[in-house]
């Protein structure tokens, strides 16, 4: 059986290969600059230089100031320090309006604040995934004091208009976070003209190691302490910094910045040639989501009347690696939740596979996986009990 000479990755939205540029830079810190950032010594005052030129190179990115870049250890962190902040800046509020296609960071924070009293609306989508902005207006009231949503869906790609929510959410005094993990480094994001409140970012999804994060915090906005102890990040988030972390993250964003424009084209052509020729070559499938705004790397097709687990099983035997949603949420049975608000029928639900690609990729190995996909699901339709009906 042929397989390919090395893993073919893509499974990007999940995590990324570490640019061999940002474990050159972050390794004198775990070997030789391993000085504490806080010390008050010459040996410790060089690590925090450092440490203030990765928040610069981070805030250069997305356009922010870098006093309001904050370090974290995930974004699941920053989600969940900027919506549980906006709850206590003001106690008589005690809604939030997120959607029903948020990441498990978002998705599980909120049903614990349902637990403790809170009052959550959830904005359907309609059948590309798209919010329902009418029914998003009329959930957002006076009494709301956060609105959380996604800037990029890490299942389909799909791209919501933050901008003009977050001017909706601040027309009622409620503050706006906004989960941009998939969406830094892949799409231009300019926060200097955007009324966002929040943002959160991951590094392991833009080259950068797992276990480092940061959050944009508006100059002038409220944000209470998640971690308390520690005087670290301007006294708004305690703990030792992770220097290497951060280290590796500032150059992951500045390198970012510098293949943005191949992001937009070069890696959405390779989708786009992915998509195209398994369209063409396999009966049955459907892309998911919204083609007209969407991340650049990310394409999820639905087959119908087969297992997505089982194509995963066969990718794998040809050294492919791809999932179907969500790392968080990969050890569930369960079908995804962002396909199964977009209302897919059920022939559809199970049988979904995403593909998300990285600048690492090539024409080749699209190539391969085309070549791959029609034999796979030709066999799995042929011991599929339902294979008849497609």
């Amino acid at each position: 059986m042929e397989k390919a000479d090395s893993v073919i990755y893509l499974d990007n939205n999940a995590t990324t290969k570490v640019d061999p540029a940002v474990v050159d830079v972050m390794t004198p810190f775990l070997t030789e600059w391993y000085g504490n950032a806080s010390s008050v010594h010459s040996f410790g005052g060089q690590v925090r230089q450092h440490v203030e030129k990765a928040r610069e190179q981070a805030a250069a990115l997305v356009g922010a100031r870098p006093e309001e870049i904050i370090f974290t250890s995930c974004g699941t962190e920053s989600d969940n320090a900027a919506i549980l902040s906006a709850l206590e800046n003001d106690i008589r509020r005690r809604k939030v309006v997120t959607s029903r296609v948020e990441h498990p960071a978002v998705l599980g924070l909120c049903k614990v604040l349902q637990q403790r009293g809170y009052h959550v609306e959830f904005v359907p989508v309609n059948r590309r995934g798209q919010l329902c902005m009418d029914t998003l207006v009329q959930m957002i009231t006076d009494d709301t004091a956060v609105v959380s949503i996604m800037w990029g869906n890490n299942e389909t790609g799909n791209i919501y208009p933050v901008y003009e929510i977050a001017e909706i959410a601040h027309q009622h005094g409620a503050l706006f976070h906004t989960d941009a993990v998939q969406a830094v480094g892949k799409v231009p994001i300019d926060l200097g003209r955007a009324d966002i409140d929040f943002l959160s970012l991951s590094g392991h999804k833009l080259h950068a190691p797992k276990g480092v994060g940061a959050m944009y915090v508006k100059k002038g906005t409220p944000f209470n302490q998640f971690l308390i102890g520690g005087h670290q990040e301007f006294g708004l988030r305690a703990g030792t910094e992770n220097v290497p972390g951060i280290i590796a993250l500032g150059q992951a964003m500045e390198t970012a910045g510098e293949y943005i424009e191949q992001e937009n084209t070069e890696m959405a052509r390779l989708r786009d040639r992915l998509e195209q020729g398994i369209l063409r070559t396999c009966p049955g499938a459907r892309v998911n989501g919204n083609p007209l705004s969407r991340l650049p790397n990310t394409t999820n097709i639905s087959f119908e009347y087969i297992e997505g687990e089982s194509i995963l099983l066969m990718l794998d035997q040809f050294n492919v690696a791809a999932s179907s949603g969500s790392a968080c949420t990969s050890g569930s049975l369960e079908p995804s939740h962002v396909l199964r608000a977009m209302g897919l029928a059920e022939t559809l639900l199970h049988g979904s596979v995403r593909f998300s690609l990285s600048r690492y990729n090539t024409e080749e190995e699209i190539d391969f996986v085309i070549e791959k996909m029609a034999p796979i699901i030709k066999r799995l339709r042929e011991i599929s009990p339902f294979g008849h009906d497609s």
